[in-house]
């Protein structure tokens, strides 16, 4: 188990995927998972290793989910006394099966390194892509016209006016370094990529009046008001790699944003959209589907359940706990 867990580690890090590691650092009896357990969980819910069933394994799934999201580790801690007082990185669930028992969990998102999309061929643009190689950083540029002698750190140089769709992750940063050629065009593509970094070098003055435009093409204020510009922390940069410098270290802080763990029973619509996961509306504790003890259907949904007591709650009063059609 631990090779297996090992070799899924590394062919998911060689391919650049995302995932998380879950590991076992406590248990009281008589829950299943022990400290020193470990588990590998994909983007798409797969889970290699063992870290414990029943309420454990869906929730590990739901949080390992949000971990990947949010580029946060987090502390979960599930027992029979439910959620406590509120602690920095530690979220907290109640054990509802009835084999009882407390178990906590450490969850690591393990995310490819920040993919670089420079739109132009300016001299911003060359530090840039020299740069965000030295940090390792996947670097790909796209301006038309554009020399691949000066750009030999990327590792991809495309001459043309239009990203390719591939190339936009939800790891990747665009900055747009045209200055001055087809400055709307650029921006225009890069928000409406809707990833959430994008930063503009340009002046104050510059950037509005490229905006003014964007207005009058019907990109929303809300669209504009995301763009980072004058790009970069203000570190009082003037030279080329020193406005690169800046852009990183934006890039960085971008990622690196602090974000406490939100309470156990919040609705996190990446957690919902795993469709592995269904979030048990009694206790709101997250079940995965495939191995739910019991299944109930109400009014042509299917409900899971990992353990009698909800089931028999839901049969009781299923009016109470059924989705509305909006949360189904």
């Amino acid at each position: 188990m631990f090779n297996q867990f090992l070799e899924k580690a590394r062919s998911l890090t060689q391919n650049k995927e995302p995932f998380a590691i879950a590991f076992v650092v406590n248990r009281q009896l008589p829950s299943s998972g022990k400290p020193g357990d470990k588990a590998v969980i994909e983007k798409d819910g797969t889970l290699t290793g063992w870290i414990g069933g029943g309420c454990t394994r869906g929730i590990v799934l739901k949080e390992a989910s949000a971990a990947l999201q949010d580029g946060k580790p987090r502390v979960v801690r599930i027992s029979p006394e439910g959620p406590g007082e509120p602690r920095p990185g530690v979220v907290d669930y109640n054990m509802t099966c009835h084999s009882g028992g407390t178990v906590e969990l450490y969850i690591e998102p393990v995310l490819p390194r920040p993919h670089l999309l420079i739109l132009g061929k300016s001299h911003v643009a060359m530090a840039l892509a020299r740069i965000g190689r030295a940090m390792d950083y996947p670097v790909t540029v796209v301006a038309r016209g554009v020399d691949k002698h000066a750009f030999p750190d990327a590792e991809r140089v495309d001459d043309t006016a239009a990203v390719d769709p591939a190339v936009l992750t939800p790891n990747t940063f665009i900055v747009v370094c045209t200055q001055g050629e087809n400055d709307e065009d650029a921006l225009q593509q890069a928000l409406e990529s809707e990833l959430p970094y994008v930063s503009f070098v340009a002046s104050r003055a510059k950037a509005n009046a490229v905006f003014r435009v964007l207005r009058q093409r019907g990109l929303t204020f809300d669209q504009l008001k995301r763009v980072k510009t004058p790009a970069g922390l203000d570190i009082n940069a003037k030279l080329p790699e020193e406005v690169a410098i800046s852009i990183l270290a934006e890039v960085i802080a971008f990622m690196r944003r602090e974000e406490a763990p939100e309470a156990a029973g919040t609705k996190r619509p990446e957690a919902a959209e795993n469709d592995k996961i269904f979030i048990n509306p009694v206790c709101n504790v997250p079940v995965e589907k495939a191995t739910a003890r019991h299944v109930v259907e109400y009014e042509g949904m299917n409900y899971y359940f990992c353990c009698d007591g909800c089931k028999v709650s839901f049969e009781k009063e299923p009016e109470k706990y059924a989705l509305k059609p909006e949360e189904a």
